[in-house]
């Protein structure tokens, strides 16, 4: 089975727990205003690879790749759901860790048929919540986030590990009341093992020229790591306040 990717980072250190083999795969439904991938928009960019290549890509780095594993990330991956299945099955078969990047974006809970595969051979997912608000959602987007909450709790259902990520963009997803929603909703997830809470910043600048793209946040200056550390307390704020709810 192949698959088209944009990319493959040998030593990735923040896509997952250790050292780790990073595949960037092509198209992505969402058109996020501070994407700073938009080279893997369209599916049909990139390159064409089979899931055995990927195995053997890791099999030349395992030796480096201490305590890792692989990483499947994009663009939206779950576009291409059954290549990524395919992946982490032969992944799985050397016992080689898996760690799915996704927004969920493409997750519907009438029909999880593929998504049960998948998870099958899934040890870990970064799940990436744009925004906890659904109208604002919709303009950082495109999308509601309908369909990502949905993926939070039928993951939850599934007791898959999951990591939190949150880009805190100034003026636009950084508003408290919005950290402390964002916060009480993950205070329902028992399978929450991380938040990683990460600052906007503006290294896309440089691609969107190449692509003739206008950048639309371009007098939206990079978020300091201090105001991200703040944002991080405030959904922590948040989950303890979810917590508290559901004891009482």
């Amino acid at each position: 089975m192949n698959g088209r990717i944009h990319s493959i980072e040998s030593f990735g250190t923040v896509d997952g727990p250790g050292i780790r083999l990073v595949v960037f795969m092509q198209g992505c439904p969402m058109r996020c205003i501070y994407c700073h991938n938009p080279d893997t928009w369209l599916i049909d960019g990139g390159k064409s690879v089979s899931a055995e290549e990927i195995i053997l890509e890791y099999e030349k780095y395992k030796e480096f790749l201490k305590n890792g594993g692989i990483t499947v990330t994009g663009g939206e991956p779950l576009m291409q759901i059954e290549f990524v299945t395919e992946v982490f099955r032969l992944a799985k078969e050397k016992n080689i860790h898996t760690c799915l990047d996704t927004s969920g974006i493409t997750f519907t809970s009438d029909n999880t048929e593929k998504f049960d595969s998948l998870m099958k051979y899934t040890d870990l997912v970064l799940l990436d919540i744009k925004h906890i608000n659904s109208s604002v959602h919709k303009k950082l987007t495109g999308f509601d986030n309908e369909n990502i909450l949905s993926f939070a709790r039928y993951l939850t259902e599934k007791e898959i590990p999951v990591w939190i990520r949150h880009v805190v963009v100034p003026e636009y997803t950084d508003r408290e009341d919005d950290l402390i929603s964002l916060g009480k909703f993950l205070s329902s997830m028992k399978n929450l093992k991380a938040l990683d809470v990460l600052p906007y910043h503006d290294m896309g600048i440089a691609k969107y020229e190449k692509l003739g793209l206008d950048y639309p946040l371009k007098n939206v200056p990079p978020l300091s790591k201090e105001n991200a550390v703040k944002a991080r307390d405030t959904i922590m704020q948040g989950i303890r306040l979810g917590l508290n709810e559901l004891h009482q």
